[in-house]
C-alpha cells in the first residue's frame, strides 16, 4: 500500500518558520516527482513547489519563491518543505502528492487527478 504522510504543521507567528515533511512508503521513491500544495478555506488548491527526486530539479510558484525551499532525502523516502518568512496568508492545509510523470513537475499542475498519490494534509496556521 502506498502512503504519503505529511507532518510538521502547526501554529507559528508571522515571520517565523516551519519545516514540513512528506514521508513516502510503498513506492519506488525516485520514480516520482513530489509536489507540495496548499488549500485555504474557500480557496482553490494551489501548487507551490515540485521536486524531481531523480535529478533534484526544483520548481516554485511565484508566491513562495525565495521563502520556501523543497528538498529530498531519497535514502529516507522523504521530501521536505522549508518555509521561512511565513505570512498570515500562508495559512492553509498543506499536502504533498506523488506524480509518476516527472516531466510535468515544472508545470506545477494543481489538478488532483494528475497525481498518483496524495497525503492527508497538515494544517499550517500563521498568526499576525
Amino acid at each position: 500500500e502506498v502512503q504519503l504522510v505529511e507532518s510538521g504543521g502547526g501554529l507559528v507567528q508571522a515571520g517565523g518558520s516551519l519545516r514540513l515533511s512528506c514521508a513516502a512508503s510503498g513506492l519506488t521513491f525516485d520514480d516520482y516527482a513530489i509536489g507540495w500544495f496548499r488549500q485555504a478555506p474557500g480557496k482553490e488548491r494551489e501548487a507551490l513547489s515540485c521536486i524531481n527526486t531523480t535529478n533534484g530539479n526544483t520548481y516554485y510558484t511565484e508566491s513562495v519563491k525565495g521563502r520556501f525551499t523543497v528538498s529530498s532525502d531519497n535514502a529516507k523516502n522523504t521530501v521536505y518543505l522549508q518555509m521561512n518568512k511565513l505570512k498570515p496568508e500562508d495559512t492553509a492545509v498543506y499536502y504533498c502528492a506523488a506524480d509518476s510523470d516527472r516531466f510535468y513537475c515544472a508545470a506545477l499542475r494543481s489538478y488532483r487527478g494528475f497525481y498518483d498519490y496524495w497525503g492527508q494534509g497538515t494544517q499550517v496556521t500563521v498568526s499576525s
